[in-house]
Parts: structure tokens; C-alpha cells; sequence
């Protein structure tokens, strides 16, 4: 049991200053007299009045000379141990008596770390719950940075917790305070340390590059050394308990702003931890001079993924399908994005630009792009048309071309032609099709007329329109004809496997 340190010291002053027995105290301060026992022991006083001999008094030599060695060794596997040596005391008296007499680590003293102005940052994460977003459910990520001299904090939320917007974070928090320090502290963050054996570190690649372009110097903090980065923690309580609590925003844009207004007002107000006297803007305009200045041109943090565009002319980013022209299905494509567009680029080509969207499982399109693809549907549908009724009159061919010279609509003339077939058959349509052309007038009307007239002459009743399935309408399809012989050679055997017909 872990009791607090002004319970401890009251325990000790009560047993030696009052005299009190380890069970008055025990009841006086409802604890248990094994923790009370404990407490006493570890405070390395001697104990008043006859000590009282225990049954693990005989092994507490080897007892200690194991707990020596194995210091996290548990109760139950050195009770079973000085069992087999003679123990027969129960296990849970044994389990408080080894704890009087396992040794405590020390406690640790830390230095309080001071810097130079402009000298060292701290940057961290912080989780703020999620956001629902339409069908999306997004964490809500805090990103900090503290500057270890004046405490100036800078703060931003992210929807996610990707390279990209860590290095956004860092972009931000430099232009805002117009420059950066020497050195920025890191926890073993995924973003930041890839692997980490011992002393041995790999960077995150793209963060070496960010650091390459602004001339800092990434450092990670020591294994268990919480205090080494314990102001950008102590910043991210700070926000947690004086700005989110008990915010309202509509979105993350708000959310955002109210953040940066915090920073520059409330945040900025605060004493000074070095000298109450003055406040972190004082602080922070004592060390802006001392911060390394910006580059010419800021870090581009733009997300690139390589995306495959599939039958519809759509690709999928972070939840969503955006449109793209439908010349460009079926390939690779690449998507650049920043918290506000969405951009799609075969090779160096800019096709396609949208508004970023937050939601999920949402088509986003250009109305262009879905026109396009109608438009080219019905071409195609016209196209297949022409085709059909080429192959099965192909004198078509020479009246759709004397047609288009004249301006007329070929998909309303083909589909004109297309009925004609359906009620007239090819070897009349094809005679009429020739009398047209023959009369200089290369339309369906005259076509008709000509059926007409043909149909008159043989005295056929008129022609009936069916809506015929598919497969009978491409009756005129040219059919490769089956050999007969085969068909014999089935017959025949058959014939000599019957005894009847012998």
C-alpha cells in the first residue's frame, strides 16, 4: 500500500515523539499496523520496547541476500523458496514481513534546468478526445511548442497526428514567433525517432530534412527523463485545464483561432516562472533577438501520395473519393494535399483541384469532370450505333458521311436507320439506302419512301415495330456455319450401337 509522505511522517512522530503503539496508531489513522510497521522500518529509527520474535527472524539472512541480488523478486516465489528450506509460517504473514525488508530504490533528486535566451524548445503532442465529422469520427490532436527560456507556448490542433502536420506545427510556431531556437527536445515520438537502441538514435528522415532547412538541432530526451522536457508537459496541462476545458467551437478553424488568440493574450500574461516581476511577453521579447532567423522560403509540408485511379474517375484520399477527369482512369496519379486542397497530377499535369473534406465515405466532384464523362457515354452509345448498322448495311456507310457534309445529327439519323432496320430487314434496307443516295438525298425520309414504295409493289401488308430482346435483333449478325458431317458421324454411331436396328 502507498501511503503519502505527510502520512508517513506523522506515523513516525506519533511512535516516537507520543509513544504510541504501532496498533493505536494503526486504528487512530485507519491504516494497517503492517503498513504502520513498514514505515517505521524504512525510516531507519530504532524501535521502542522488546522487539518481537517472528518465524522468519532464522531466514532473514538468506532472505536478504536474495532480495540483494534480485531486488524485484515477488513474496510468493521467496515464500515457496524458504519453504523448501523449513518455513511453515502462512503466506500472507511471510508477505508482510518481506515487505518491511525489501530494499526501496532512493529517491532521485533532479537539478532544475536553466537555458540561454533562444538556446532550446519542446514540442509534444496532446490528445483532446475526437471530433465527429459527418460519418468521421477524427482524434483531436494538440500540437505544443515551448520555448524553454520565456515559456511562450504555441499551439494548434490537428485532426490527426502525421508527419505532415507535426512538421505544420513546427512551420507555424516559427513564423509566429519569427524565428526558432537552437534546439528542439523531443519524447520518443513517432514522428520524430524512428528506432532507438540504447544511445543509438534514427531520425525520422523527413523531420532530419525540416531541421536541414531551418538549421536546427533535433535532440531526443533520455529513456524515463519526463523532466528533461517538463515544460512543454507542464504547458499541455496548462492548456488543458486554463483553454479546453469547458470550450465550445463549431469547428476546427474556430477552435484554431481561439488557440492562437490564447497564446497571444492569456498565455502571453502570465507571470514569468524566473521573475515574477515580469511576464512570458517581456521574457519572449527579450529573446526573440536571440533566435535563429527564418529561411528565405518556408518548409513545404504538403502530403504526397501516389494514388491508382481505378474504372471510375475517382480517386480515394483520407476517407474520401475525389473526381478526376475520365481521360485519366486507370493510372497512376499523385495526390498533394494541405489542410485547405486537395490536388490531383498525372506526372507534372495538374488535373484536378478540390476543397479538402474533413467527412468520410464522401464522393467530392467537379461537375465538369461527371458532364465529360455523360457526354462521352453518349458518343460511345452513338459510335456503337454507327457500327451495327454499317456492318449489316453498308451502303449506311456512304449516306452517314454524305449526311454529316450536310450538318444533319448522326446519332438521330443512325437511330432513324436502326428502326428501319428492325421493321424492314437488311437486303430491303440496303436497295432503299442506294435509291436515296442514287436521288441525291441522303436521309431517313427518303429511305422510308423508298421502302414504302417497294413494300407497295409487292403488295406486303405494312411492317410491324417489335421491341425484340438484344440477341434476336442482332439477327443480322454473320453467323460462321457449322459442318453437317459431324452431326452423320453421331448418327451413324449410334446406329451401330443399337442390336435392334441391326
Amino acid at each position: 500500500m502507498t501511503i503519502k509522505n505527510e502520512l508517513e511522517a506523522h506515523i513516525v512522530r506519533l511512535y516516537h515523539v507520543e509513544k504510541w503503539r504501532c496498533g493505536t496508531i494503526a486504528r487512530q489513522l485507519h491504516v494497517h499496523r503492517d503498513t504502520v510497521r513498514r514505515v517505521l522500518a524504512q525510516a531507519g529509527l530504532p524501535r521502542l520496547g522488546p522487539a518481537r520474535r517472528s518465524m522468519v527472524d532464522p531466514y532473514l539472512p538468506f532472505i536478504l541476500q536474495t532480495l540483494e541480488k534480485f531486488p524485484t523478486l515477488t513474496a510468493s516465489r521467496l515464500h515457496a523458496m524458504v519453504r523448501e528450506r523449513g518455513y511453515a509460517g502462512a503466506a500472507s504473514q511471510f508477505r508482510h514481513q518481506i515487505a518491511l525488508h525489501r530494499p526501496r530504490p532512493a529517491a532521485e533528486a533532479f537539478l532544475r534546468l536553466r537555458t540561454l535566451p533562444g538556446e532550446q524548445g519542446q514540442v509534444d503532442w496532446g490528445h483532446f478526445g475526437h471530433l465527429e465529422i459527418g460519418r468521421a469520427r477524427r482524434p483531436l490532436m494538440a500540437f505544443v511548442m515551448v520555448l524553454s527560456y520565456s515559456r511562450a507556448i504555441y499551439l494548434r490542433f490537428f485532426l490527426d497526428a502525421r508527419m505532415e502536420n507535426f512538421l505544420r506545427g513546427h512551420v507555424g510556431a516559427f513564423e509566429t514567433w519569427d524565428g526558432l531556437p537552437r534546439v528542439l527536445l523531443y519524447d520518443n515520438l513517432k514522428s520524430a525517432v524512428l528506432e532507438r537502441q540504447g544511445d543509438a538514435i534514427r531520425f525520422h528522415p523527413t523531420l532530419l530534412a525540416c531541421a536541414a532547412h531551418y538549421r536546427f538541432e533535433p535532440r531526443p530526451v533520455a529513456v524515463a527523463r519526463g523532466n528533461e522536457k517538463g515544460r512543454v508537459e507542464r504547458a499541455i496541462r496548462y492548456v488543458r485545464d486554463a483553454f479546453f476545458a469547458a470550450r465550445s467551437f463549431s469547428g476546427l478553424a474556430e477552435l484554431n483561432a481561439q488557440a492562437a488568440h490564447w497564446c497571444r493574450e492569456q498565455a502571453a500574461d502570465r507571470p514569468w516562472p524566473e521573475d515574477g516581476s515580469l511576464r512570458v511577453r517581456d521574457a519572449q521579447a527579450s529573446e526573440q533577438p536571440r533566435l535563429l532567423p527564418l529561411p528565405a522560403n518556408p518548409y513545404v509540408t504538403e502530403e504526397v501520395l501516389g494514388v491508382k485511379a481505378g474504372k471510375t474517375p475517382y480517386v480515394r484520399f483520407d476517407l474520401n473519393d475525389y473526381s478526376i477527369p475520365h481521360t485519366h482512369v486507370r493510372r497512376m496519379l499523385t495526390v498533394r494535399a494541405d489542410p485547405e486542397r486537395v490536388r490531383v497530377f498525372d506526372g507534372a499535369a495538374l488535373i484536378a483541384s478540390h476543397a479538402r473534406s474533413y467527412d468520410g465515405k464522401v464522393q467530392i466532384e467537379q461537375p465538369e469532370h461527371i458532364d465529360a464523362l455523360v457526354a462521352h457515354k453518349r458518343q460511345a452509345r452513338a459510335h456503337r450505333g454507327v457500327n451495327s448498322l454499317t456492318r449489316a448495311v453498308p451502303a449506311c456507310q456512304e449516306l452517314l458521311v454524305q449526311a454529316a457534309e450536310r450538318g444533319d445529327n448522326i446519332g438521330s439519323l443512325s437511330a432513324a436507320m436502326l428502326r428501319l432496320l428492325d421493321r424492314y430487314g437488311a437486303a430491303d434496307l440496303e436497295l432503299a439506302v442506294r435509291e436515296a443516295l442514287g436521288a441525291g438525298v441522303p436521309h431517313p425520309n427518303a429511305v422510308r419512301l423508298a421502302l414504302e414504295r417497294r413494300r407497295t409493289a409487292r403488295g406486303n401488308p405494312p411492317p410491324v415495330a417489335l421491341v425484340l430482346p438484344e440477341h434476336v435483333r442482332r439477327k443480322d449478325t454473320p453467323v460462321q456455319p457449322h459442318r453437317l458431317d459431324s452431326y452423320d458421324q453421331l448418327g451413324k454411331g449410334a446406329d451401330d450401337d443399337d442390336p435392334e436396328q441391326s
